[in-house]
């Protein structure tokens, strides 16, 4: 089983390659897919470790020629960190593998694409990080008030931690996106788009999936309002699928 991968379904539309780097995550969000998808106890999947070997493995996959995979394409695609867990909970900042994996993925000619709830400790790895070009920064908003962000996803950056992280990136001159997904309060999405327009590039918009609460919602007027928004501030985004089929209701 490779390492760097393609994502298959609703993963392939934020990206074209993908890297995990650990066993699981401390956030402890409620509305994780992760754990139901690796068939794993919630409860075991918050003690996250670096995968065993990771770099060493990454640097001898990466470095495999003559086999005609997806790694010897000339121009590389951006690689992911990390779909399946965070690359800056806790454990990234202890270990350190999050900015090898950067560094490895950096000197074998990929970009870096970070999709992250853990706010600033990522901004430890901004002087390599946009180095490359293709290289992007990116986090996942979700709610404006704190208590809610603390219901929610217990272990996590909170939104202003994340939203400070996004304008220090955008300032170093890393371009942005957000992922609004999944999206729990639309009232709150929307805020979160007017809060941070300035300094994000690219808004990737998503719905809820696996969780009751999405029931609660109305996705149609929920897509409206949102393209009507963003068209508004004159933003640049992507509708998953989930979210565009709604324009049609």
């Amino acid at each position: 089983m490779r390492l760097v991968y393609e994502p298959a379904g609703r993963a392939r539309e934020y990206a074209p390659l993908a890297l995990n780097l650990y066993t699981g995550c401390s956030h402890g969000c409620s509305y994780c897919y992760a754990p139901a998808a690796m068939r794993k106890d919630p409860r075991t999947f918050k003690h996250a470790q670096p995968r065993a070997d990771i770099i060493a493995n990454l640097e001898r996959e990466l470095t495999r020629n003559g086999d005609g995979s997806l790694l010897d394409a000339g121009d590389h695609p951006p690689v992911l960190l990390c779909f399946t867990s965070d690359p800056y909970q806790p454990v990234a900042i202890e270990s350190g593998v999050t900015r090898a994996a950067i560094e490895t993925l950096h000197a074998h000619g990929y970009p870096v694409h970070i999709l992250t709830k853990g706010g600033m400790r990522a901004t430890a790895d901004f002087d390599i990080l946009g180095t490359h070009p293709g290289d992007a920064f990116a986090c996942t908003l979700t709610f404006v008030n704190e208590r809610d962000s603390l219901v929610w996803e217990p272990q996590a950056a909170l939104p202003r931690d994340r939203r400070h992280a996004l304008t220090i990136a955008h300032h170093r001159g890393i371009t942005t996106w957000a992922s609004l997904e999944p999206v729990i309060d639309p009232e709150q999405t929307l805020d979160l788009i007017a809060l941070t327009a300035d300094v994000v590039d690219l808004f990737k918009v998503g719905t809820l999936n696996h969780h009751a609460h999405a029931a609660t919602i109305d996705w149609p007027d929920f897509a409206r309002r949102v393209v009507y928004l963003l068209d508004s501030l004159e933003c640049d985004y992507y509708l998953k699928d989930d979210l565009r089929r709604h324009l049609d209701d």
